[in-house]
């Protein structure tokens, strides 16, 4: 068991078995100092100033997160931490590998940036561990933090850091024109410092004021949600939403879609029914006389024939008779 290997950081030789207590004295003085990024650490602080501020962040909650890693699994491991307030935070990670642990290189990175070499290094057995501890009290110290174990192929492990999502209406909300509606957010388990609306335009998020409008109106029943109301809505009120939160380490936002419709809208389905009906019984009744005009026409044109074979049969009767009475008077003379 090799303990506190990477004491002084990645790529230092290790001291001898007879420097072993000293390393360990070493230790745990260093580790009564305040960490990378603890507000009191700074030689420009004065003492009564940096035992206040020690003092304040001293009782800061504690924020334990841990990573296991193998060197089988190449693909980054994630975790997304949530934090809306300051706090001291631990983070940890572990490498299980087959190889020589002692030769595991091992260093942090928040975001892109090195972090300094004051994180610990352990090895137990085929397993390297790591843990990073620091506070954290403002936005800037927000975002992504890393360990890397460097062998022939490099593990990654990534802490998420960042405040509470907030929860719209993922669909459209969907009202008339002169209703009045309420648009809300929310967040889970979580306390704002302030709430805020705004109103997206073309170019810029415009805040809704209360206090000019009368036709808005902010209120919330419970601290992690807020609800606009709005009256008497026209067609110009649609459009996009946004809910914005303040926490003390960050700011969230998210998006609410109004849509606003005229008393119109709702008849359209009914008129276009109303339409298809009258299209299609139109459509019958000219069918219905084409075939009423397409039976009648054979018997139309009998009917004629039979009238001209009636008048040829007059005329050839008239006919007829003319040389019968002619035959008659010369047989009388």
């Amino acid at each position: 068991m090799h303990a506190f290997t990477g004491l002084w950081g990645p790529g230092t030789t290790r001291a001898p078995p007879a420097g072993r207590l000293l390393l360990l004295l070493l230790f745990l003085q260093a580790a009564t100092r305040p960490s990378w990024g603890d507000p009191a650490d700074s030689e420009f602080t004065s003492l009564p100033v940096r035992d206040e501020m020690i003092a304040k962040y001293s009782n800061l909650p504690l924020e334990t997160h841990n990573i296991s890693l193998t060197e089988h699994v190449s693909t980054p491991v994630e975790k997304n931490i949530t934090l809306e307030k300051a706090s001291k935070v631990e983070l940890a990670c572990q490498l299980t590998t087959s190889g020589d642990v002692n030769a595991v290189n091992v260093t942090w990175k928040q975001g892109d940036e090195l972090l300094p070499n004051n994180f610990v290094i352990n090895t137990t057995g085929n397993t390297v561990y790591t843990q990073y501890t620091f506070t954290i009290i403002n936005s800037k110290q927000m975002g992504d933090y890393s360990c890397f174990f460097g062998e022939e192929k490099e593990r990654r492990g990534t802490f998420k850091i960042k405040v509470p999502q907030l929860h719209g209406k993922n669909k459209p909300l969907i009202t008339y024109v002169g209703d009045s509606t309420i648009l809300m957010c929310k967040c889970e388990g979580c306390h704002p410092l302030n709430w805020t609306w705004y109103r997206m335009n073309e170019s810029a998020q415009v805040p809704i004021d209360t206090h000019l409008d009368d036709k808005y109106v902010i209120n919330g029943t419970y601290a992690n949600e807020t609800k606009l109301r709005i009256k008497q809505l026209l067609e110009d009120d649609k459009g996009l939403y946004s809910c914005h939160a303040v926490f003390q380490l960050g700011e969230s936002e998210d998006h609410v879609e109004l849509v606003v419709l005229s008393f119109l809208v709702p008849l359209k389905p009914f008129i276009a029914i109303v339409a298809e009906v009258f299209i299609l019984v139109t459509i019958i009744l000219l069918c219905e006389v084409y075939t009423k005009k397409k039976k009648q026409g054979p018997d139309d044109g009998k009917e004629f024939e039979q009238i001209e074979q009636l008048k040829s049969d007059d005329s050839n009767g008239i006919e007829n008779k003319a040389p019968r009475l002619r035959k008659t008077e010369s047989v009388d003379q």
